[in-house]
């Protein structure tokens, strides 16, 4: 009977002293790691929120850039941070999901992240430079057709949806080209901006300023339907190339083992702040749709998401690395 009080006691020890550091939280500043360069779409969402969710919770949130290895290297350093809610990531659908089917020995597993909420979704986008001959995707794949085998294409990653976007652009067009990832969308996309590739397939985000701008030339988009701010942009069903919807998408994780108190605190102050009008406005000009769904929920689409592009990696002949 002793050792069932002392037991007891003990618990309830451990539950107040939990109970109190989740009543401090936070009292230092937030670090959202970025597991990709500056100027992509991860970096960008993470940079929207950053100021407002500090507002909401008192204390300075830093947004840290670590590109590198399709996001590994970003995603390793959250997994090895302390369980505390201090360090975070802006997961995404590459490194989070496509990465298990893409890599054979990956430094992480699906149970060493805590799911705290949806950020952002957005399209794919198929674009070239503007000074390609290529004006329609039928055009771009008649030219990959004349030329087989000697164009190429880049991308933020390998494993990113971008690459896999592209993979199975050549899958279902019948074309082949060359890729070449880089370490981010924004070295990416300036590569393209510099000629130096055929294509690109890209998050819409980070292309769509060179798109307004008339540096890029969008040929398709890889939503059901088409995106408000590019109406003049059909849908890959409507440029001929069937089965190619693909939505990307970014959210908050933190290490497996952070307190429940601190995830739900995390997940109300970003549903909050992804609520904001500002926030759906910006998002909206970049072709994306804001989330703010709860932890289990998007735990649960996580887990979808994973096995969804398992059976795409498998269909695009993608042997594990």
């Amino acid at each position: 009977m002793p050792s069932i009080r002392w037991a007891a006691a003990a618990a309830g020890v451990l539950l107040c002293a939990s109970a109190s550091v989740s009543a401090a939280w936070p009292e230092r500043p937030i670090t959202i790691i970025v597991p990709a360069a500056p100027g992509g779409t991860t970096d960008m969402a993470s940079r929207i929120i950053a100021d407002k969710l500090a507002a909401r919770l008192g204390q300075s949130v830093v947004v840290e850039n670590r590109a590198g290895a399709a996001g590994i290297i970003g995603t390793q350093q959250l997994v090895r941070a302390a369980p505390d809610g201090y360090t975070l990531i802006m997961g995404n659908i590459g490194p989070n999901a496509i990465n298990y089917s893409m890599y054979a020995d990956l430094p992480y597993k699906p149970a060493d992240f805590a799911p705290i909420t949806l950020v952002i979704s957005v399209p794919n986008v198929l674009v070239v430079n503007a000074q390609s001959p290529a004006r329609s995707a039928g055009q771009l794949i008649d030219m990959l057709r004349k030329d087989a085998g000697k164009d190429s294409f880049d991308s933020s990653g390998t494993g990113q949806s971008p690459h896999l976007s592209a993979e199975l652009f050549k899958q279902r067009a019948a074309v082949q080209a060359t890729h070449v990832p880089y370490k981010g969308a924004g070295p990416a996309v300036a590569a393209l901006l510099a000629g130096q590739f055929t294509f690109m397939i890209d998050n819409l985000p980070s292309s769509m300023p060179h798109i307004q701008a008339g540096k890029l030339r969008a040929l398709a988009v890889t939503s059901a339907e088409r995106v408000p701010q590019l109406p003049g942009v059909p849908t890959m069903r409507e440029a001929g190339i069937d089965d190619m919807v693909v939505t990307a998408w970014f959210g908050l994780m933190a290490p497996a083992g952070t307190p429940a108190a601190v995830i739900d605190r995390l997940a109300g102050a970003a549903r909050e702040v992804l609520a904001l009008p500002e926030v759906r406005q910006r998002f909206g000009a970049m072709g994306g749709q804001a989330g703010g769904n709860s932890p289990a929920e998007f735990a649960a689409f996580i887990d979808a998401e994973r096995a969804r592009w398992q059976a795409t990696v498998q269909a695009a002949g993608l042997a594990p690395r």
